[in-house]
């Protein structure tokens, strides 16, 4: 046992909350995102949380995200109402109650769901939240690395020795990724 796990503090016990009594909450970016939610992992933890668990609300029109997937967080979607077209890589497909996908880390297929029917979309998302997750979009070509938050631009890849000064050892091999 570590000094650490001597010094803990013992679980918090947790009561059921009535998900009702979360409120809205309201997020947009220009006309082509957003939506609202209710973090329902945040108003039970705050944000010392490993698995969230939101119920998110897809206004017609609207897209969930820009299309992204990730390499360490699994995703889940289930369709509580409505319609939705979930984006899947260069698929689309029609989404509707009682609908369930997963998005394993390291797919890489970008996913979003936009609402294109004439009601709200009503969806429970779950996934994890690693303080170490990278992102990528895949419309936009980015990379969000979360550990330094910060979003980088994937047309700018370069070869792992760029920029080093390597005293013009031309003749030797070079590894394929940093040591």
């Amino acid at each position: 046992m570590s000094s650490n796990d001597q010094n803990s503090d013992p679980p918090v016990i947790r009561k059921p909350i009535d998900v009702e009594s979360v409120p809205w909450e309201v997020w947009s970016k220009g006309s082509r995102f957003g939506s609202r939610y209710r973090h329902l992992t945040k108003a039970v933890m705050g944000d010392a949380y490993h698995v969230g668990v939101a119920i998110e609300e897809l206004s017609p029109g609207k897209q969930s995200s820009p299309a992204h997937y990730h390499l360490l967080e699994e995703e889940h979607i289930l369709i509580l109402e409505g319609r939705a077209t979930l984006r899947l890589g260069d698929e689309t497909i029609e989404m509707s109650a009682g609908d369930y996908i997963c998005f394993p880390a390291r797919q890489k297929a970008g996913h979003c769901l936009i609402n294109t029917s004439d009601a709200p979309c009503r969806f429970l998302v779950i996934g994890e939240q690693k303080p170490d997750e990278v992102c990528v979009y895949t419309d936009s070509n980015k990379i969000l690395v979360r550990s330094v938050d910060e979003v980088y631009d994937k047309s700018q890849v370069r070869d792992y020795w760029d920029g080093e000064a390597t005293g013009g050892d031309h003749g030797s091999s070079s590894p394929s990724s940093s040591s």
